[in-house]
């Protein structure tokens, strides 16, 4: 285990990689100029984390199966763009999980390889039986991670949740974790969020919710913003299913007024226009994906009665 890396510039994006980036995010806001043109992503807009006030990045991105790889040369260098566009527009939040297979050990590589342990926000997770099992998980983490630190720890679908929260308050307490937090992907498991949200001091929670999947709007996000917890946002494609359900449709020509140049960014920026939520995480392992999704990071956000119309969009009501 090795403490963190120095302030290591990144490697720049290449050139072949800078035209990779703009033939995908046609009409997106990358910009270059002159044969060594460089990509420019526009900053993230970022929202404090309610229990210190730290400014976090509206987009992270998550790890599940996309970073599940081997040792392959060319898979883990796109990996590798896949974070330094996050860094370079400014993001920060990186959300694993050792159930991911290999996820955490390709971060932490990655990082490792890029000098920029510093540059990440990373959050992973427990997901295991008993105190001893926990904390042998979490070791596992941190070694695979390459870091005596990790910014949030959580407690995976609330897997055992009242042992591991001791244990997640005594290890904030030594600096070893600096935030905690528990997570669930399912509507079903809404109300033991908002049990354990109601009745111990975290600060985060991270849960399913979507344009089409909205069960948390009226009941888990006001407790939220209530309680002063930071909301992370997954599966905001629903597994692609967001995406099924507008295959062949055009975008509405006023997305364009929320800078909206894709569904991906139709459906994010539905999600972060509540302010309840700190940071949504759609997962990529893809350079083109990554672009497009951290282009709804910034700039207007669609008001109540857009997203009205976003949601009528969806269901045709």
């Amino acid at each position: 285990m090795t403490d963190r890396p120095t302030n290591a510039p990144l490697r720049p994006i290449t050139r072949k990689t800078f035209l990779k980036l703009s033939a995908a995010a046609a009409g997106s806001t990358l910009v270059g100029a002159g044969s060594n043109a460089m990509a420019s992503l526009p900053k993230l807009d970022t929202r404090p984390i309610p229990s210190s006030g730290e400014p976090l990045p509206i987009v992270g991105f998550g790890t599940w199966q996309t970073f599940d790889i081997g040792d392959n040369p060319t898979a883990r260098a796109e990996r590798e763009d896949v974070l330094r566009l996050l860094f370079e527009a400014g993001g920060k939040l990186i959300d694993s999980s050792p159930m991911y297979g290999r996820s955490e050990g390709v971060v932490g590589d990655l990082l490792a390889k890029m000098g920029a342990r510093d540059k990440a926000f990373l959050a992973t997770k427990v997901w295991t039986w008993g105190r001893d099992q926990g904390v042998g998980q979490m070791e596992q983490s941190m070694t695979r991670f390459k870091t005596d630190t990790i910014d949030l720890m959580q407690i995976h679908n609330l897997v055992d949740w009242r042992t591991h929260l001791k244990t997640l308050r005594a290890w904030k307490e030594q600096k070893r974790f600096r935030y905690i937090g528990i997570t669930h992907y399912t509507d079903a498991a809404l109300n033991d969020l908002m049990e354990v949200m109601r009745s111990e001091p975290i600060d985060f929670v991270q849960m399913a919710y979507s344009i089409r999947v909205r069960d948390a709007e009226e009941r888990l996000l006001p407790l939220a913003a209530d309680k002063g917890v930071a909301v992370i946002v997954n599966r905001p494609y629903e597994g692609g299913g967001a995406f099924r359900a507008v295959r062949g449709e055009t975008l509405p020509e006023w997305a364009a007024e929320f800078g909206i140049a894709s569904w991906g960014q139709f459906f994010l920026k539905y999600i972060l226009s509540n302010p309840a939520v700190t940071c949504v995480i759609p997962g990529t392992g893809k350079v083109k994906y990554a672009v497009d999704n951290l282009g709804a990071g910034h700039g207007r956000l669609p008001d109540a009665a857009t997203r009205a119309k976003m949601i009528q969009v969806m269901t045709g009501d």
